[in-house]
């Protein structure tokens, strides 16, 4: 089954991280020797999303896809060479349940519809840890699944922060400067990746070749991620993109995290900053995520969360938004989960994508909105 997946080396994570890296679709198909040898797998996540303010038309109402988790299906395959060496694979699709088209893609213009947009790679895997080829998950975002209040949930989290402040390097507006080799900065393309586990510490590096005739640094991604999993987690992320023309760098990436277990709480901490430049290198933004929350396992099928998210350009001020999310998931089984979840949006007037923790953008600039989103998600 898909929610029995663990990577290769990889210390034993807390279950809840686990989980949500499964979910995610992260698995390398390197399972228990006695499951089959290709494995079909998803997610299928949708609700109804309500929100007071959207732009200037007043409220609205949707049927929203992957509030909680993103919806997905693939394909995961291994095969035992022998000398405690193997082969996998993963191709995987990301796709709209409300209108069961592709979802749309951070490539850069031209691309059009990416069949295998999450993940479509080949590597192996032995006692020395694994290593990937292709398009892949980078290890910046990876590095944080635990630590981020809200574990990067598809809505109301800083996945987008993470995301949209690396969007500008593919499709964002000028005048920043262009990175083809990523989408949105957590999907990296002609990458290569190695994993490792060194004791509690799993450390991921991946550098995404730029593929440009007579240079190695343009077009380049280069990043790092790090977990430490003990009585607390720690975490730390970094990212390098190079301009395409230039080789300039113009995605700077940095993260930093910790968990503390309490009981039946677990204290979060998370602190990321993107800073994006021009093809000569020259800053043109430089955001902070601030977010901290706390879980409670309230019960054995309950976990309630409360996080706060403070996102702000620093080098504009109006581009600014203080958040508070407040959410409940239900454990219906192992693979089925209900989820409410609620979120204050105090939006500045500059407020832009790169500062929002709502999937569609920012709700309101200059308002404040609430957000209710209410969905089941089912894994296979």
């Amino acid at each position: 089954m898909f929610t029995k997946h663990t990577r290769l080396s990889a210390p034993a994570l807390p279950w809840r991280a686990t989980a949500i890296a499964l979910a995610l679709g992260l698995g390398t198909g390197l399972a228990a020797a006695d499951e089959p040898s290709v494995q079909i797998y998803g997610i299928v996540d949708i609700g109804v999303l309500t929100q007071s303010k959207s732009g200037t038309a007043g409220s609205l109402t949707q049927v929203a896809t992957s509030g909680y988790r993103q919806s997905v299906w693939g394909f995961r395959g291994k095969e035992d060479l022998g000398n405690g060496l193997k082969v996998f694979f993963n191709l995987e699709t990301h796709f709209d349940v409300d209108t069961g088209e592709f979802h749309g893609t951070g490539d850069a213009a031209g691309s059009g519809p990416i069949l295998f947009r999450r993940q479509a790679n080949l590597g192996l895997s032995g006692d020395w840890g694994q290593v990937a080829f292709g398009r892949q998950y980078g290890p910046a975002l990876l590095a944080h699944l635990a630590t981020e209040p809200r574990a990067f949930k598809e809505q109301f989290s800083n996945i987008y922060l993470f995301a949209y402040n690396q969007y500008a390097a593919t499709l964002g507006p000028a005048p920043a400067g262009i990175n083809a080799n990523n989408d949105v900065g957590i999907f990296l393309k002609n990458a290569i990746q190695y994993r490792n586990a060194f004791g509690p510490v799993q450390v991921g590096l991946a550098y995404a070749l730029g593929e440009a005739a007579g240079s190695l640094k343009k077009n380049s991604v280069l990043a790092a991620g790090v977990t430490y999993t003990g009585p607390v987690v720690l975490s730390f992320s970094y990212q390098n993109m190079k301009d395409g023309t230039t080789g300039e760098p113009v995605v700077k990436h940095l993260g930093f995290g910790g968990a503390v277990p309490i009981g039946d709480f677990t204290l979060k901490a998370n602190y990321l900053n993107v800073k994006n430049a021009d093809p000569s290198g020259a800053e043109v933004s430089d955001v902070n995520g601030i977010s901290l929350g706390v879980d409670c396992d309230w019960s054995a099928a309950n976990k309630l969360t409360v996080a706060y998210y403070d996102n702000k350009d620093r080098r504009n001020h109006s581009d600014a938004t203080r958040n508070l999310v407040i959410s409940n998931d239900y454990s219906l089984s192992k693979r089925t989960l209900l989820y409410v979840q609620g979120a204050y949006v105090d939006a500045k007037a500059g407020a832009t994508i790169k500062t929002t923790i709502v999937a569609a953008g920012v709700p309101a600039q200059g308002a404040k909105t609430t957000l209710l989103n209410v969905g089941i998600n089912h894994t296979f």
